[in-house]
């Protein structure tokens, strides 16, 4: 699928990459999605898919605080609070360890919501506050938020389906 560059192509790139994502995360065994069998984000680690997903709701939440910290004119932290863009597998972990009382069936739930709340908030912007200028850095809010919701959910997807494969 190609870059979104337009509201348009990030709601469809969003949706069609979590739906896909979604039916194949609907196949994972509950009883099995706390196996640490996947490849981590930190070398040399292993995760589940309910790490996975748990890192996927981290980050689409993480897409919020930004927008709610800009709104309320509060500095920046990026990418999160007490994390640095070179330990981005520190980051994970924190992610993995927020949701590790989680059921399978709950992670699954919250990030459908997150997701839902994630498009709610690329519909309430235009074309130009999404692709119009720089957000953060050199990139544009439309591209920032691709680059952590339907970018990951395509790795993710990638992932999961290696995953199944093998059990």
């Amino acid at each position: 699928m190609a870059v979104p560059a337009s509201r348009a192509e990030l709601i469809t790139a969003i949706e069609t990459t979590y739906a896909a994502l979604a039916r194949d995360l609907h196949r994972v065994p509950a009883e099995r999605a706390r196996e640490r069998t996947l490849p981590g984000h930190v070398a040399n680690t292993l995760m589940s898919p309910a790490d996975l997903v748990a890192y996927l709701i981290g980050w689409n939440q993480q897409v919020l605080t930004w927008h709610e910290r800009r709104d309320a004119r509060l500095p920046d932290e990026f990418p999160a609070e007490g994390a640095r863009w070179n330990d981005l597998g520190a980051l994970a972990q924190r992610y993995y360890a927020r949701f590790s009382s989680e059921t399978w069936d709950e992670l699954r739930d919250q990030l459908d919501a997150v997701h839902t709340e994630i498009l709610d908030l690329v519909r309430a912007r235009s074309d130009a506050e999404l692709y119009g200028e720089t957000w953060y850095g050199k990139w544009t809010m439309g591209r920032m938020i691709s680059f952590n919701t339907s970018s990951p959910y395509a790795n993710a997807r990638r992932r999961i389906r290696a995953w199944l494969r093998t059990i």
